[in-house]
């Protein structure tokens, strides 16, 4: 018996959701046994009275891509999909994901990290800027600022959401995402916003949002991609599947920006529109994924 555990009581419990019910789906066309179950928070004890073998993790955002849901299946001895409870928390972290990547000279924008009730560090970066909480998803909370005056507002936003934000020079360029399945790249994705900035509205709403797969690299700057990719993925230590994504500047310069652990199942998610590019189906993906 397999539980798809979905929802969750973050910012992108929405998305969840929408991931959990096609994931339930795939496994039922597979004559899986399955059951959903909606964790909102404080409900575990529902979930923990019921009986499965395994647990398929559609959880995004806190609670359930930071390694909390992770470590409660890991104390009762109850296996699950995905990156364990420490690699799963030390990916969430924005911050912490750079700086370990940083350890490795994998390819960076320059940051610096901002305390909340604390004056902002004092940095050079060259303007704009992103400004993003620490510890969300789906481009939640992150601001661009243009202009210096524009900081207070981004951060105050940022705020709302976490007490560390990262502030971090904007690269200009076009966003890339490589997603990983076993110890295997899939074909790159580029992103084309509808708007110039792909945030919540871009990835989940909007029809606009344009994704090319594949994608208009040279196969050699692809396969540069997806080694620096399997790269960042593994020395997180992360597993079985996730997503990592990237910026390349004006000179096609790489730039990671963060990893994906429980990424998105949804119509309009990455991780299946590269499977089916390799002639992977929904269905087949997420049977290599409970299985792996």
């Amino acid at each position: 018996m397999i539980a798809v555990l979905m929802g969750g009581n973050s910012a992108e419990r929405a998305v969840s959701l929408n991931s959990g019910e096609a994931v339930y789906q795939a496994l039922k066309n597979q004559n899986i046994e399955c059951f959903k179950f909606d964790w909102q928070g404080d409900n575990l004890d529902k979930l923990w009275s019921q009986s499965f073998d395994k647990a398929f993790i559609v959880l995004h955002g806190r609670g359930g891509e930071d390694g909390t849901i992770q470590q409660q299946l890991e104390q009762r001895n109850i296996a699950y999909t995905g990156t364990n409870s420490t690699s799963s928390e030390q990916c969430m972290n924005k911050a912490t994901t750079k700086a370990i990547w940083a350890q490795h000279d994998l390819p960076l924008a320059s940051s610096v990290l901002a305390n909340k009730g604390e004056p902002t560090p004092i940095h050079d970066l060259p303007l704009p800027w992103a400004v993003k909480p620490i510890l969300e998803g789906s481009s939640i909370g992150i601001s661009k600022v243009t202009y210096a005056r524009e900081l207070d507002k981004a951060l105050a936003l940022a705020w709302q959401y976490d007490d560390q934000a990262l502030i971090e020079q904007w690269i200009e360029g076009e966003e890339y995402t490589v997603s990983i399945l076993g110890e295997k790249t899939l074909p790159v994705i580029q992103i084309i916003a509808d708007h110039g900035f792909y945030d919540y509205e871009s990835k989940y709403h909007s029809d606009e949002t344009q994704y090319l797969c594949p994608c208009d690299l040279p196969n050699t700057l692809e396969q540069q991609l997806q080694s620096i990719a399997l790269n960042a993925f593994n020395i997180m230590g992360a597993k079985t599947w996730g997503r990592v994504d990237f910026i390349l500047d004006k000179d096609q310069k790489p730039y990671l920006l963060e990893i994906n652990t429980v990424p998105g199942m949804t119509s309009h998610s990455l991780v299946p529109m590269a499977a089916k590019a390799i002639g992977l189906s929904f269905d087949e993906l997420v049977l290599t994924i409970l299985n792996d």
